[in-house]
């Protein structure tokens, strides 16, 4: 899986700090948080209809982040909301659209570590493209990576910050298995989620994904559960093994960039068979929920 460049976005605006610029003149400060140590917080927004999905949840997540990381100034969801806004319609977009929101710690007088560096901030930056799924509809392959996720006693992964090198070094394994994600295990061999989204699998019509110990309460994760209680789909959170995986029924991704995918090979194991009804069930009222709520935002 390898997300392709969509012409649509040659002349993107891209929002840093307010200001509406053209993707190709867009810049941040050498000394910018980011830039000095991945200190920064990130939410991704999916745009449907005019209306951004389960934007308060993503916006309190975004706080909740900041906070953790004990950012000084974090702009009011009504400033970000007004400027995500302001970001739609200098780009005309309206549907299929993904959005990264980046909120940064600021700029540093010098480089260095220490927050107390930093005289201006926070950085804003808000990047709108036209984006469908990044998936597609055919099933994806998963290689169990060796890279294991963060415990929360090193960092806690419901802190959703720009460092994210330990999944790009999972997706970079991922790369040289040619398949398209990697599955990422816990210190103690417990399944967490992959290097971009969070797992779930399927056991004689019994919806089980991963505790959120090693891997973040992720937006579409908790869709997905609510979904399930709303229609009397037999759902757990559990730890899970590889054993759980290779015998699963059915096995599916979830995330905002990718919505709701399903997972059709584990190292090398089939995983299931055509017959998916409890995933295609899922994903159907899904799709039913995007498109009928959401945040409205565009005119």
């Amino acid at each position: 899986m390898l997300q392709r460049y969509d012409e649509r976005n040659r002349d993107l605006q891209v929002n840093v700090n307010g200001r509406l610029v053209h993707r190709d003149e867009a810049g941040v400060s050498p000394f910018d948080s980011a830039v000095q140590g991945g200190d920064a917080v990130w939410e991704g927004l999916r745009v449907y209809g005019g209306r951004v999905f389960r934007l308060t949840e993503h916006l309190d997540r975004l706080r909740s982040s900041a906070k953790a990381m004990a950012f000084t100034q974090i702009p009011s969801h009504e400033e970000l909301t007004h400027e995500l806004a302001r970001t739609l319609a200098a780009n005309g977009m309206t549907d299929g659209v993904h959005v990264r929101l980046t909120l940064t710690r600021g700029v540093k007088y010098t480089s260095g570590m220490d927050p107390r560096l930093n005289t201006a901030g926070p950085t804003l930056i808000i990047v709108a493209e036209h984006k469908a799924p990044v998936y597609g509809t055919g099933g994806i392959r998963l290689i169990t990576s060796g890279i294991r996720r963060i415990p929360p006693d090193c960092v806690d992964q419901n802190i959703h910050s720009c460092n994210l090198i330990n999944s790009i070094l999972a997706k970079v394994q991922a790369n040289a298995a040619g398949a398209d994600d990697a599955l990422m295990l816990d210190l103690a061999g417990a399944v967490a989620e992959t290097n971009a989204t969070h797992v779930f699998v399927v056991h004689d019509g019994r919806v089980l994904t991963p505790r959120t110990t090693s891997c973040p309460a992720g937006i579409t994760r908790a869709v997905v559960l609510e979904l399930c209680a709303a229609t009397d789909i037999d759902a757990a959170e559990r730890d899970l093994s590889l054993t759980d995986v290779y015998g699963a029924d059915e096995m599916f991704c979830t995330g905002t960039m990718g919505e709701l995918v399903d997972v059709v090979e584990v190292d090398g194991r089939a995983i299931g068979d055509d017959e998916r009804p409890t995933t295609t069930r899922l994903r159907a009222l899904f799709d039913d929920l995007v498109a009928t709520s959401g945040t409205p935002i565009v005119p």
